[in-house]
């Protein structure tokens, strides 16, 4: 049987649209299996409204996953939490995380903040994204 890949998808609810096409594309690829620790909007954490709560909320979501996928579009550039995901992936674990930025469908920018980050970027295409994460797991 295929590898299990644990994710934690790293996305703005403001544009939860590409991720719900992110996790479809992924869920409708044969052979290719994933859990997802990610928050999405439809299931948020729930803490009584401090940074700290969320920041260890997120750390516990993130720290059996694999990779941490980054939908790379500009508004990743002025996300406080995509920068703490940041951080957590790469300084939090006694082993960084590996880091896929996808850029977004159709999109003509993307984030360099999270392009400079990553250990890899990858298009908006099933296999380029998937081969990705086999790679980095």
């Amino acid at each position: 049987m295929a590898a299990t890949h644990n994710l934690f998808i790293s996305h703005s609810w403001a544009y939860s649209d590409a991720y719900d096409r992110l996790t479809n594309l992924l869920s409708s690829r044969g052979y290719f299996f994933y859990n997802n620790h990610s928050v999405p909007i439809n299931d948020p954490i729930h803490t009584n409204g401090t940074d700290k709560q969320l920041y260890d909320a997120i750390y516990n979501k993130m720290y059996g996953c694999h990779v941490v996928l980054i939908i790379a579009g500009v508004y990743s550039s002025y996300s406080k939490w995509i920068d703490k995901e940041i951080k957590i992936a790469k300084s939090d674990f006694s082993t960084p995380k590996p880091i896929i930025a996808i850029e977004p469908w159709g999109s003509e920018r993307t984030s360099k903040i999270v392009t400079d980050i990553a250990d890899i970027t990858v298009g908006w295409n099933t296999e380029s994204i998937i081969n990705a994460i086999r790679k980095y797991s």
